[in-house]
C-alpha cells in the first residue's frame, strides 16, 4: 500500500513521517500523474489561498476529482479540508466539494491565536483521546446528512468524514500519536480490496 502526500506546500513532511511510523509507503505527489501510482492521498495544511493557486497552475483539480471518482480516499487537514468542502465562507473561494460541509477560515483566529486541546476521537476501534494542534483553523460551520461526526472540541465538528473522504481542522501530524493516520490508512486499505 502507497499512500500519496500532497507536495505543494505545507506540512507534506510531517504527514509523511507519520505514515511511516504506520509501517506505509509515503510518496510525495507533486505533478497530476503520480496520483496514479498511490492507493490514497493527504492533503496537508498549509495556506489554502496558495495552495489553491499551484493546484490551478499544475491543473491538479480534474485530477483529484478523478482520484475520488475512482473510490480513492482522500485525507484533508486544516487547508487541505477547505480544499475538499462543499462550500467555504469568509471569504467565499473555490473548492473542490468532495465531502458535504461549510467551513469558516481562519475562525478560531491568526496564527498567535493557535492552541492545543484534548478530545475525543469516535474511530473503528472506539473513544481514542486525541491531542489536537489547531494553527489558523478553519470551523465547520454545517455538517450534511451523510457526514459522520469522529471528533468535537467545543461542542463543534473538527474531524469528520463522508465516505472514503475525511477531514479535520487540527493538525494530527504535529503530536506523538498516529491514532488518526493509521485510520485513514484503514481506510485505504480496505478501499484497496473493496470491488
Amino acid at each position: 500500500m502507497r499512500i500519496g502526500v500532497l507536495a505543494l506546500q505545507g506540512d507534506f513532511a510531517l504527514h509523511a513521517r507519520a505514515l511511516e511510523k504506520c509501517g506505509v509507503e509515503a510518496v510525495e505527489v507533486r505533478k497530476p500523474s503520480e496520483l496514479d501510482e498511490v492507493d490514497g492521498l493527504i492533503m496537508p495544511g498549509g495556506e489554502s489561498t496558495t495552495l489553491l493557486k499551484l493546484i490551478d497552475a499544475w491543473d491538479f483539480a480534474p485530477a483529484l476529482e478523478k482520484f475520488h471518482g475512482r473510490g480513492r480516499p482522500i485525507f484533508g487537514t486544516c487547508a487541505g479540508l477547505i480544499i475538499l468542502a462543499r462550500e467555504v465562507e469568509s471569504p467565499r473561494q473555490f473548492s473542490l466539494g468532495l465531502i458535504d460541509v461549510t467551513v469558516e477560515r481562519n475562525a478560531y483566529g491568526r496564527q498567535r491565536e493557535s492552541f492545543e486541546a484534548s478530545g475525543v476521537a469516535k474511530l473503528d476501534g472506539g473513544p481514542i483521546a486525541l491531542e489536537m494542534v489547531f494553527i489558523r483553523a478553519p470551523r465547520i460551520r454545517r455538517v450534511g446528512p451523510g457526514v459522520q461526526v469522529l471528533a468535537e472540541h467545543g461542542g463543534e465538528p473538527v474531524m469528520a468524514r463522508e465516505g472514503r473522504v475525511l477531514v479535520a481542522t487540527f493538525h494530527p501530524e504535529l503530536t506523538d500519536s498516529t491514532a488518526v493516520h493509521r485510520y485513514f490508512c484503514e481506510l485505504v486499505s480496505r478501499s484497496a480490496i473493496a470491488p
